[in-house]
């Protein structure tokens, strides 16, 4: 077996335990609990679980789904999680390699599907993500892209450009359109990938949020007033825009030929 290859089995699998530790911190941060204190239990009848009930993906499926004591159904979040992440962790490792960019692209993507699985629920984006992944996507800036000019000028447009949609919302409607959560967790992706993939987060985002708003009033399931989680938009938008986004720059720009 090569070894990138071997690499990259290696980090799957460490990505499906990773996102285990993330199912716990999706589940205890809006509850304002420890992420490491105390050991995982069944939500239901409050069974401490054992260590070979919490295998990432395996498990689940070994139970089929349900506590072993009282056969509550467990939330099929769990394995969808836990394979997300492990694709994710092979993914990059096996496209960037041992270095500080592939570091960098980890944290990012976990940060994000854990802000993106909180808000979708609870409509929330703790600070406990948000504030110190600004600082954390700032410090790589200085040793991997976008460079810390970069990654200042797109935390500050990140930030200052949603903070003014939702200050204009606010005088022209009176009333929240968007939250601060939204504004810091786009100062954070801005600190990550820089300003000009900012951007194109930003419009993946919000086309993403409108399709899905026109839905949902089309089938009458909201109404034009319907609160949307923005920050599983951004979430979505950010991943797209750190993989494919440059691409879709350069294509863009490529529709518009200097004479």
């Amino acid at each position: 077996m090569s070894e990138p290859l071997s690499l990259t089995i290696v980090a799957t699998v460490m990505g499906a335990l990773i996102g285990s530790f993330l199912n716990v911190c999706i589940y205890r941060i809006p509850r304002g609990t420890s992420v490491v204190w105390p050991a995982s239990s069944c939500e239901s009848c409050h069974r401490q679980i054992s260590w070979y009930e919490n295998l990432p993906i395996v498990s689940w499926l070994a139970l089929r789904g349900r506590c072993r004591t009282c056969h509550t159904p467990l939330s099929i979040s769990h394995p969808i999680v836990e394979g997300i992440t492990a694709v994710m962790f092979g993914a990059a490792t096996w496209y960037y390699g041992p270095s500080p960019a592939l570091a960098a692209q980890l944290i990012f993507g976990c940060a994000l599907i854990v802000l993106f699985a909180i808000d979708l629920e609870h409509h929330l984006l703790p600070n406990v993500i948000t504030i110190p992944g600004i600082a954390v996507g700032f410090a790589f800036s200085f040793v991997t892209g976008p460079g810390w000019v970069g990654s200042l000028v797109g935390a500050l447009l990140g930030g200052g450009s949603l903070w003014l949609i939702a200050e204009a919302y606010y005088r022209v409607r009176h009333e929240e359109g968007l939250g601060m959560g939204d504004v810091k967790m786009l100062a954070m992706i801005g600190a990550f990938v820089g300003w000009k993939l900012t951007l194109v987060t930003l419009m993946m985002a919000s086309i993403a949020g409108s399709i899905v708003g026109l839905t949902l009033v089309a089938f009458r399931k909201g109404d034009m007033k319907y609160a949307l989680p923005f920050g599983t938009f951004l979430a979505l938008g950010a991943a797209l825009a750190s993989t494919v986004g440059q691409r879709l720059l350069d294509w863009y720009i490529g529709l518009y030929p200097t004479v």
